[in-house]
């Protein structure tokens, strides 16, 4: 049997951020370039049953049963193969690599186990359909993540820009106008689950500081769905610098992330923010063009940001 590959691509969250945990809105958009990938092969010359596993990007080189049960590479083998009544794998070598930066807030987590998860279930024989791949996923993410909202996974798997509301229909996003957007790598790596659960853990003490800010996290997710619907740029970066105050006001920025934001405002920005769990990881900042995303990547890594990529959004239809 040949080797069977696939791939995911990276994400972004333009608005909502950590408010999506709490049932408001949110913003993501699919980054193509950059993406995870997972290579599976048979290995009829090893034990019955071995699955070696090579993920150099962490740094794992193991056989899969030699992992903790509650590793997420084990336990998306142990998902697939319960959906499909199967109770031993065959002998194979898996390679897992990515172009994603690990805790930057891009996604590696969830396009990695999607990746996974395609390959696991097409050397099976029975490929998933991207509803089964992404359930499989936002169960590995409660793994990575604790409480996620499941807009990582959604947008990783079907990699088209959404506008998601947690236990809601998917919705996919209608851009009228391309987003060019700069991601700005603060060089801090964060976890997700650790801001998040502290964020938890401050919402559930005091309730009533919190709600009011999600609530206005959402209304603005909801403007900013109609802003990139009409194509309106100027009005979208507007947003995304309030969205970035209001994660400001919820502590899960820090003090290298605001300065990129700073920066790229200063340097012609239509809005900047923060993107994802925050304390380190990515912000990003809004285009008028191509040219000015340059002069604004070249702009923030000269404010100490270690890589900016440049990203496009296309124009694209929506649906229910």
């Amino acid at each position: 049997m040949p080797a069977i590959s696939a791939s995911a691509p990276g994400k972004i969250i333009l608005f909502g951020e950590h408010a999506v945990v709490y049932n408001r809105p949110a913003i993501a958009v699919p980054v193509l370039q950059v993406s995870a990938h997972a290579t599976i092969v048979a290995d009829p010359l090893a034990p019955p049953h071995t699955v070696w596993i090579e993920a150099p990007m962490i740094g794992l080189s193991s056989r899969l049963e030699d992992l903790d049960s509650e590793h997420p590479i084990r336990v998306i083998f142990r998902l697939v193969m319960e959906k499909l009544n199967i109770s031993h794998f065959p002998s194979a070598k898996v390679k897992l690599t990515s172009t994603i930066p690990i805790a930057s807030g891009l996604g590696s987590s969830s396009a990695t186990s999607v990746a996974l998860t395609r390959v696991i279930s097409t050397f099976l024989g029975r490929p998933f359909p991207d509803e089964a791949v992404n359930q499989v996923a936002f169960e590995t993410e409660k793994i990575h993540h604790g409480h996620p909202s499941g807009i990582d996974n959604t947008v990783t798997t079907f990699a088209r820009p959404i506008y998601y509301v947690k236990d809601q229909p998917m919705r996919w996003l209608t851009v009228g106008e391309p987003l060019v957007l700069v991601i700005g790598d603060s060089g801090e790596a964060s976890s997700t689950a650790a801001v998040v659960s502290d964020l938890r853990q401050r919402w559930s003490q005091a309730p009533e500081a919190y709600e009011p800010l999600f609530d206005r996290v959402g209304e603005v997710a909801v403007r900013a769905r109609e802003a990139i619907d009409h194509g309106d740029l100027a009005e979208t970066g507007r947003l995304m610098s309030q969205n970035h105050a209001l994660l400001q006001d919820l502590d899960v920025s820090s003090n290298k992330l605001d300065q990129l934001v700073l920066a790229a405002m200063k340097a012609g920005a239509l809005g900047a923010k923060m993107s994802g769990g925050g304390r380190g990881g990515n912000m990003i900042a809004l285009a008028q063009n191509e040219n000015e995303a340059v002069e604004i990547a070249g702009t923030l890594e000269a404010a100490g940001a270690v890589h900016a990529l440049i990203t496009t959004v296309p124009t694209s239809g929506g649906k229910p």
